[in-house]
């Protein structure tokens, strides 16, 4: 007798789910929205536009000399994207990791035309076009769309100042005498600095040279460029 209370009482319970649920499963079917419920429905959609990265503004104009004596200016890289840096070759602290960093950019994208790298010294009455060729030598660079740069060092001061807000000093108190970012600029096809957001939707501006979020996030970011 309880067991057959039991089943009455279970049976009746499926009936009131029943009359309760099917007809929204039915109208979630004719809408398309069968795997959406009342919860995923508040989560924040994914966007066509999530892959777009912000536009912070056009970059700096330059005009340097590279490795091999060559006049290199932002329109030698007018159709590619490109990643740009400030370092000095006898850095003994950030420009190491720096240079890691870099290399893996490096070959990550080896080969591709439309795609370069941009290192620009800020220690130029040392790194002579000869040094910045030894240096690159040493470091295995491969890629001909790799240019180290070098010039007049209040010029290239400016731009990093100035021009990218990219921090750049002397300093004879510090290891090696000068101190600089290890931020990496990302420049898209058309000239334009370039970036993603953060985790608070705020755009992060420059890539962390030093971190590997840093690096595998600038790769990340260079692919979404390279198929605009």
């Amino acid at each position: 007798m309880l067991k057959n209370k039991s089943y009455i009482g279970i049976s009746f319970i499926i009936l009131i789910f029943g009359i309760y649920a099917v007809p929204k499963i039915v109208e979630r079917i004719k809408n398309d929205k069968v795997v959406q419920g009342d919860r995923l429905d508040r989560v924040n959609p994914i966007t066509a536009n999530e892959d777009q990265l912000i536009k912070i503004g056009p970059a700096p104009k330059f005009e340097l000399i590279n490795q091999d004596n060559q006049k290199i200016t932002n329109e030698s890289y007018k159709g590619k994207v490109y990643v740009l840096e400030f370092f000095f070759s006898t850095c003994p602290t950030i420009c190491p990791k720096m240079n890691q960093s870099m290399l893996l950019i490096e070959k990550k994208f080896f080969g591709n035309p439309n795609f370069g790298i941009v290192s620009i010294t800020i220690d130029p009455e040392h790194d002579t076009p000869q040094v910045l060729k030894d240096h690159a030598k040493l470091l295995g660079v491969k890629s001909s769309n790799w240019n180290f740069l070098t010039g007049d060092k209040a010029y290239i001061f400016n731009l990093a100042n100035k021009g990218f807000n990219l921090y750049a000093g002397e300093n004879k108190k510090v290891d090696g005498g000068f101190e600089h970012s290890g931020l990496f600029a990302l420049i898209d096809k058309n000239g334009n600095i370039r970036c993603r957001n953060d985790d608070f939707g705020n755009p992060i501006l420059y890539y962390d040279g030093l971190d590997k979020k840093g690096v595998r996030n600038i790769q990340q970011d260079i692919n979404i460029l390279l198929k605009e």
